[in-house]
């Protein structure tokens, strides 16, 4: 089916999320028109999509390769009653919202990179990059952007990257992806306001439940990582995810220190100075 804003409102099954919904033929930066949109007010569930992209970011300043027909690119605008320390779990919602999805369409089973990317068969299938707006201490908005490779990949990296048509030998529906993935994510994402309501202010244990589905989708739980920041280095093991989403890593000396922010490739972290209201 071809992605336009009259199929995407007809495949559409979510009460919230994709309400409503704007699509472009291109665009700069889907991310770029939901911060505006949120800053004049937008409410919440606006869904941003395209079918290309000429200045799609991702996380670290990077650059996200996105041509005409190659990918799923949308961005939804959140506006959960949370404080900032418990964003993270908004993007959970997302990365879990989006495996499932696929999942439930291909038969595919995507695995998540911390913090950010979504891989199969060890190669990079999609990554997402979550905004803050914030009043205080208290989210005011959040914006999550989403890209996956599904019929194409970048040419220059062919070698580590893959597309859900590469797996599967034939094209794939953007649509009914797109519908699928909003479905699930409505579903976290109902489930950790719901907790949280639930709590009745308690700090700790609200997000186990997402916090558990997601660690067990973590590719990079188990395995050995170097931690790269400008005070030095820390080898460890990644052992877990903190409830808020921070990456646990055990040290030589056994201590344990959570990761807010950075890149894991080849067994290495590389953190760097990305601005606060940058997950």
């Amino acid at each position: 089916m071809k992605l336009s804003a009259e199929a995407i409102a007809r495949a559409r099954e979510t009460a919230c999320l994709g309400h409503p919904a704007i699509f472009f033929e291109c665009v700069g930066s889907t991310n770029a028109v939901a911060c505006r949109q949120a800053a004049t007010g937008a409410a919440e569930g606006l869904l941003v999509v395209a079918d290309e992209q000429t200045a799609g970011r991702g996380r670290m300043g990077r650059s996200w390769w996105a041509p005409k027909g190659a990918s799923l690119l949308f961005s939804l605008l959140l506006r959960p009653v949370i404080s900032a320390t418990r964003a993270g779990q908004v993007s959970m919602c997302l990365g879990l919202g989006t495996a499932e999805g696929i999942e439930r369409v291909t038969g595919l089973r995507p695995a998540l990179k911390w913090p950010n990317d979504l891989l199969l068969d060890g190669r990079k299938l999609g990554g997402m990059l979550a905004e803050l707006g914030l009043a205080g201490d208290q989210v005011e908005y959040v914006v999550l952007g989403l890209g996956v490779n599904v019929n194409a990949v970048p040419p220059h990296l062919a070698a580590t990257s893959i597309s859900l048509s590469n797996a599967l030998g034939r094209a794939v529906d953007r649509v009914e992806l797109l519908a699928e993935i909003l479905v699930r994510c409505e579903a976290w994402y109902g489930r950790i306001l719901s907790t949280a309501a639930e709590a009745g202010g308690r700090k700790l244990g609200v997000a186990e439940p997402i916090q558990v589905a997601w660690a067990a989708r973590l590719d990079t739980l188990g395995r050995d990582v170097t931690v790269v920041t400008a005070g030095g280095q820390l080898r460890g093991k990644a052992v877990g995810v903190s409830p808020e989403g921070a990456l646990l890593v055990e040290g030589e000396d056994g201590e344990i220190t959570m990761i807010w922010s950075g890149d894991v490739t080849s067994r290495v972290l590389h953190l760097g100075n990305s601005e606060p209201a940058v997950l």
